[in-house]
Formats: structure tokens, sequence, C-alpha cells
């Protein structure tokens, strides 16, 4: 009768979500990184974000050495980019109409320094530096400072903002060495995401500092918002591959 009882329960048991396994001292090929965490996300409630974090054999602390840069991604990053501008008369009406969410001059800067930053991105046009600047202790430590190098400082503006909604991607090297991205979601075809992460490690390659001598690049890895850290295969991520 137990017995019996017992098998009752175990059939009306929901069936357990696929457990994926992965192998921390294996490298992947990237399509199969790809592949095994689309499949871990399936069973989530959410779309996840794909990230990629690469390690360089770079000493931040030296200028020769510094990684940073930004690229428009072939697919975008799915994410919703909140961007706003520093400008003024013909620019601000030219960023409104590309698409940014707050386009302003002194009293852009005054909602910065009462702390109103509900923005992810920040683009400025060149005469508006000297405005720029009074805020930049508060954006500098937070990743927003415009800067020429980057594009974020462009007479350009509309078609900077457009970039930037449309899935720009600013890396930069951390203390360690170590880079990390946003590059596309769950929910993205296991091409459009290949293409993306290939995309991603190419810019970086090009990227490399003069400082950086011998080995530049030690690790790469691929992750979702909550699935497993995968090791990447390096030989697979070249676009020849």
């Amino acid at each position: 009768m137990a017995k019996a009882e017992s098998k009752k329960k175990s059939e009306g048991k929901k069936p357990k979500k696929q457990q994926v396994v992965v192998d921390r001292n294996k490298f992947y090929a990237l399509e199969e990184a790809v592949s095994i965490l689309k499949t871990a996300a399936k069973d989530r409630k959410f779309d996840e974000t794909i990230e990629i974090a690469i390690n360089l054999a770079v000493d931040t602390k030296h200028a020769d050495q510094q990684v940073r840069g930004m690229l428009s991604l072939p697919n975008g990053t799915g994410a919703k980019v909140r961007v706003a501008v520093f400008a003024k008369d013909e620019k601000a009406k030219e960023a409104k109409a590309a698409g940014a969410d707050i386009v302003g001059a002194d009293d852009l800067a005054e909602r910065i320094q009462k702390g109103e930053i509900d923005f992810d991105r920040c683009l400025a046009t060149p005469d508006m530096m000297v405005l720029v600047g009074r805020v930049g202790k508060i954006l500098g430590p937070k990743g927003l400072m415009p800067n020429p190098k980057l594009g974020t400082v462009t007479p350009n503006i509309g078609e900077a903002v457009k970039s930037m909604k449309g899935g720009a991607v600013e890396f930069r090297a951390e203390k360690a060495g170590i880079i990390h991205a946003r590059v596309g979601k769950a929910s993205f075809d296991e091409a459009k995401l290949v293409e993306n992460i290939r995309a991603f490690y190419e810019a970086i390659i090009r990227a490399k500092p003069a400082g950086a001598k011998g080995k530049y690049i030690n690790k790469v890895s691929v992750t979702s918002t909550m699935g497993p850290g995968i090791k990447i295969d390096p030989e697979t991520l070249r676009k020849t591959a």
C-alpha cells in the first residue's frame, strides 16, 4: 500500500528542469558555449543578458597599457539605453530627433549635481565641454564622462545618439586587467550572439596598447545573468574560425 502511494506521489510531481553541466576545466568552442547558455536560460522567467569577460595581460597602472574603446555590435545588445546629451540650439534639436532621452545644458548639469542621474550614457557636443567639466567629478567615477576618444564628444551628435541607442558598447580594462561587457540577450539567435561576441573580441584585439608585450589575452569566458561561466577556446573566437 505504501509503495502504491509513493508511486502516485512520484507520478504527480512535475519533471525536474534540465540540468546544464559545465566542465570548469574545459575550453569550449564559442558556438557550443552559446548553445549551453541558451539551453540553461530556457526555464527562466526573464530574458537573461549574455556577457563576456576577457582577462588581459596588462597593467592598467601604466598609461601605455590602458585598454579602452567603443564599438557598435552588429546585432545590438537588446538592452534599452537611456541617453543624455549636453547640447543647445540646433544640436539639441538634432539630438532629440535622433531619440535622445534627456537633452539640456545648464539644466542638465543642475540635475546631475542634485544626483538625478537617470541615464546610461552621456554625450556632448564640443562646445559644451566647459559646462560638462563642472560635473566631471560626478560623471567620471560612474563611467559616464563624455570623451572625444570614445566618440561621446562629437559635433555629429545625431549619429552618436543613434549609435548609443542601437547597441554601442563601451569597454574599459579594470584594475585587474579584466573587461566585462554585455553582448546580447538569451532570446537572440545563436548566430547573432556568436557574431556579436566575435565582433567584440576582434575589437579588443585591435585595441591592444603599445605597452602590452608578448601574450595579450589570458582568458575569455561567457556567462548569462543566472547561468554558468564558460571558458572559451580562443581559436574559435576569430571571425575566420
